[in-house]
């Protein structure tokens, strides 16, 4: 195949596809001419066996314009040859391309007619393509021609002013951009006259002006500048709102509102304030007590600045505790004034909005976010009274708990607690806290202080007792404790007689107004340390601060007439520094008092004193309540060692059980056991008591108290020690009625669960104070009167006279003149001491019954009598009676009715004698005994006898 082709070259014969492609486009769709077309057709024709011929074309040939028939048929001759099927061969394929051709001339010849009419229709248009070239280059050499006359000349001067406008509003931009570039001198010194707003204004417009000259280059720096000088001022306007956290000023205040308002950062700014408000109260506590520690540590040493505030409010010396804590106090409340005007900007200020209608009322959409931005800030500001007291308790609490006050001085902790309270107090109107941080923090201090400070009170006391030489300490009639300087806070109270519905009234306008009473200027906290400069009023005097010039000054403002010793306007006993009390005035300036002064009340400087640490007491209990029921039970405890104490010295007496007097009641016994069972320290006494007591029991407890060895109780010219005795016991009872009548506000400031424990106090102990007079004055009456010798005197008496006699006994005569000993004797005392009503009729009580009972006694020990001498025994009894009625003003006279009944129970029968042993068990075995023997003979026999004596022994065994 190869050699066809290369000779088909050779020859310049070409492939009908080469042939094709190399035949012009007017060739290659050359139209058959008529001839052709007419030998086609006359070509005989079976169209049947014409399609055959198609159809036995293969189908290779009709696959694509590109098939190469003459490749394809080189390729399909074998390789040996023959020329008869060759000849046959092309002779096959002449046909079929004769048919094909035939086949297009019919085609050909069916579309002539289309085909002429779309030539015609192309000659036409090529014509109209040429008229149209002609019209355009007329058109155009028109337009040349204008353009060279007219258009370029206007156009130009079109131009030209369009240029010039361009240029204009150019010189314009850039004289606005020369502005904006000197804007910063102007921003800076905006900001150096605090005008916030003003330059955040200006910032702004400039940032706008910029936006519209951003095509710029140099805009886009200015651009970048301009927002870094913003960010600049917003940085300062947060330092400018941080001043306000410590010195509030309402137009810088104003300026910074509108500053953060221009930048639409309100609600920002309200975060960035209480961020600022927790930093200046860790700040400014933190500063107050570092320059207190630098200052008492003395030297440079840097350590501290280091330190955690916990840790460096350790480091506080008791000297420069209270000022510390003050100046603590008044830095906070600063920063929470500040606060508190802050919040009363924002109110007024939204008031303001409320009523005047803005400009941006007018927009429903501003409306609306307007009042959820005020909402906002309101929200926020009411929760930050909540977090900004809880870091002010938190820091004051770290600052109470770290120094240990249980050595300070009671003025000076009365200052602590009064500090804390009128901290607590600004907490309340600031947010209506409870303090329950302060509270729990001062309660820890103060139940450490009080125990120490109370176990050193007992000690003082029993000191004090134990010195005490039981003189009277004259005071005027009208003296109450409410004149006693640190009653002085009852003044305030007035809890007990103000009633609750009226109290709240006059509390009110007091404790709601420390804001705006400060709102001007000054400290809540200040006049703390001015007034107890002066000692003078308000919250020191109300507190009860004592000082030897107030001291003076309670006495000379009640006491100030010239009898009064110089003694008095002392003070009675310097709690602090433990000195002994005072001794009080001589006898010789007491019986020169004036008698206005003779029922001034009886007490001593011991009593003055216990009365004192009470008020000393309630003015810690009233500041703080929580701790209310450790202090009422430490009160209680004074009262009980006082009691104790005048008992021991005075009323213990062996001779009460066998007196049957019942001198001692079982309340007043069962009281005096409680207080040697919980108080005293039996062992520290010498005694043998409390073996398995505890150490913190034994802590708790204190010795028993001893008389001091200079009041003297054995000697019969001072009536055994009548005037002490009585000074002693009516300053307990004196003691008592002041409890008495500071009851209604202990009970007010009483816990409700414990508010029994005091009214058992009250009704067991404190209402017993005066039962102790029996006991106490039983020794002076025992002793005053010489009833041994009476019963001497009626023992050498015959009383088995057979005659009635007229005359009594010698032995009434001796018994009326010691009784009239002992009058003048107690007149003599109540030179030296006022001897109280209560007091004489006891003590004379005493003796009648003692000297009743002796003649009972006497009586009993008779070994005969008659009838007569029955009649002798009641005569001298009336003789008796009658002189003594002169003597005292006691009626009616006491055991009269003991006397008689023994008397005239010698004229009973057996019966009725029975009768009488069972019903009078007052009287002793040996009495009625005795009254049994002496009726023996007379009207009653031995059988009776017998009867009546196993009668009195069946009462006497159960005693047994």
């Amino acid at each position: 195949m190869q050699k066809i082709k290369s000779l088909m070259a050779r020859q310049g014969l070409k492939s009908p596809q080469e042939s094709v492609v190399d035949m012009s486009p007017v060739e290659s769709f050359r139209t058959p001419s008529k001839e052709e077309l007419r030998e086609l057709r006359e070509q005989p024709t079976d169209p049947q066996a014409e399609q055959e011929i198609i159809d036995s074309i293969e189908e290779v040939y009709f696959s694509s314009d590109s098939f190469d028939t003459v490749q394809y048929e080189l390729e399909k001759l074998p390789s040996d040859l023959n020329l008869l099927e060759l000849e046959e061969y092309r002779d096959k394929l002449k046909r079929q391309q004769a048919a094909v051709s035939k086949r297009v001339a019919d085609l050909i010849l069916e579309k002539q007619p289309s085909y002429v009419k779309e030539l015609e229709r192309v000659t036409s248009l090529q014509t109209n393509l040429q008229l149209a070239a002609v019209i355009c280059t007329n058109a155009r050499r028109q337009l040349h021609a204008a353009k060279e006359g007219f258009t370029e000349a206007s156009l130009g001067l079109l131009a030209n002013q369009r240029r010039r406008q361009l240029l204009t509003g150019l010189l314009k931009s850039l004289r606005t951009i020369k502005t904006l570039q000197r804007t910063d001198v102007r921003l800076s010194e905006m900001l150096e006259e605090e005008d916030y707003p003003g330059a955040i204004q200006l910032c702004l417009e400039c940032q706008k002006a910029a936006s519209t000259f951003k095509h710029y280059n140099c805009i886009s720096e200015l651009n970048s500048k301009l927002q870094d000088t913003l960010e600049q001022i917003e940085e300062q306007l947060d330092v400018a709102l941080s001043k306000t956290c410590k010195h509030f000023d309402v137009s810088h205040y104003t300026k910074v509102q509108l500053a953060y308002k221009l930048l639409g950062k309100t609600q920002t700014a309200m975060d960035q304030l209480h961020m600022h408000f927790t930093q200046a109260i860790h700040n400014t506590v933190f500063q107050v007590v570092l320059g207190y520690v630098e200052l008492c540590a003395g030297n440079a040493d840097t350590k501290f600045q280091k330190m955690p505030y916990k840790d460096l409010c350790t480091h506080i010396t008791t000297d420069s505790y209270i000022p510390c804590l003050t100046d603590l106090c008044k830095a906070l409340w600063e920063v929470m004034l500040s606060y508190h005007l802050t919040m009363q900007w924002h109110d007024e200020h939204y008031k303001e909005e409320e009523t005047t209608p803005g400009a941006d009322d007018t927009s429903a959409e501003g409306s609306d976010e307007s009042t959820v931005g005020r909402s906002y800030v309101k929200k926020k500001l009411e929760h930050g009274l909540t977090r900004i007291w809880q870091d002010v308790q938190l820091k004051v609490k770290a600052y109470l708990l770290g120094t240990d006050v249980s050595n300070f001085k009671y003025d000076d902790f009365i200052v602590v607690l009064d500090v804390i309270s009128r901290l607590m107090q600004v907490g309340e109107e600031f947010c209506g806290s409870k303090s329950e941080l302060l509270q729990e923090s001062i309660k820890r201090q103060s139940v450490n202080y009080f125990k120490n400070y109370h176990r050193t009170r007992l000690e003082e006391l029993r000191m004090f007792l134990e010195n005490e030489t039981w003189e009277l300490c004259p005071v005027k009639s009208n003296f109450s404790i409410a004149q006693l300087h640190e009653f002085r806070f009852m003044g305030q109270c007035r809890s007990p007689s103000v009633s609750p519905s009226r109290q709240p009234e006059s509390t009110e306008p007091v404790e709601l107004c420390l804001f705006e009473q400060y709102l001007q200027g000054g400290n809540p906290f200040e006049m703390q340390i001015d007034n107890k400069d002066e000692e003078t009023e308000d919250v020191l005097a109300s507190n009860g601060y004592e000082s030897d010039e107030l001291e003076k000054s309670v006495y000379q403002d009640y006491d100030s007439d010239s009898d009064v010793p110089e003694e008095l306007k002392q003070d009675y006993v310097d709690e602090q520094t433990g000195d002994g009390p005072v001794k009080s005035v001589s006898r010789e300036t007491l019986r020169s008092r004036k008698r206005s002064d003779y029922n001034a009340p009886i007490l001593t400087n011991t009593t003055l004193n216990v009365i004192r640490l009470v008020g000393k007491y309630m003015q810690m209990m009233n500041i703080l309540k929580p701790i209310a029921f450790d202090v009422i039970h430490c009160v209680s405890q004074l009262f009980d060692y006082y009691l104790y104490a005048v008992y021991t010295f005075f009323g213990r007496n062996d001779m009460y059980e066998s007196s049957g007097l019942g001198l001692i009641s079982s309340r007043l016994r069962t009281t005096l056991s409680r207080i040697q069972e919980s108080l005293i320290n039996m062992e520290a006494g010498g005694e043998n008591a409390g073996p398995h007591a505890s150490p913190e029991e034994r802590k708790e407890k204190v010795p028993s108290p001893h008389l001091s060895q200079l009041v003297v109780l054995t000697s019969s010219d001072t009536l055994y020690g009548l005037a002490e005795r009585v000074v002693a016991t009516e300053s307990l009872v004196f003691l008592a009625e002041q409890f008495e009548f500071l009851q209604p506000h202990l009970d007010t400031t009483m816990p409700s669960a414990k508010k029994p424990f005091l009214q058992q106090f009250y009704s067991q102990t404190v209402s017993t104070a005066s039962e102790l007079r029996k006991p106490i004055y039983w020794i002076v009456a025992a002793k005053a009167i010489d009833y041994e010798q009476m019963l001497l005197l009626m023992a050498g008496v015959k009383w088995d006279i057979k005659e009635i006699m007229s005359q009594h006994n010698v032995y009434v005569d001796v018994l009326l003149k010691e009784f009239e000993k002992f009058n003048q004797r107690l007149g003599d005392v109540s030179k030296i001491v006022r001897i109280p009503l209560p007091v004489s009729n006891v003590l004379w009580e005493h003796c009648i019954r003692l000297a009743n009972r002796t003649l009972v006694e006497g009586y009993a020990n008779v070994k005969k009598c008659s009838n007569e001498g029955r009649a002798l025994m009641q005569l001298d009894f009336q003789q008796f009676l009658m002189k003594l009625e002169k003597l005292t003003d006691l009626r009616p006279i006491p055991d009269k009715e003991f006397v008689e009944t023994y008397i005239k129970a010698y004229y009973l029968t057996e019966n009725d004698m029975e009768q009488f042993i069972k019903n009078h068990r007052e009287y002793s075995m040996k009495q009625l005994t005795n009254l049994v023997n002496v009726c023996l003979g007379s009207h009653i026999n031995k059988k009776a006898r017998q009867k009546l004596l196993a009668a009195i022994d069946d009462i006497d065994r159960p005693k047994r």
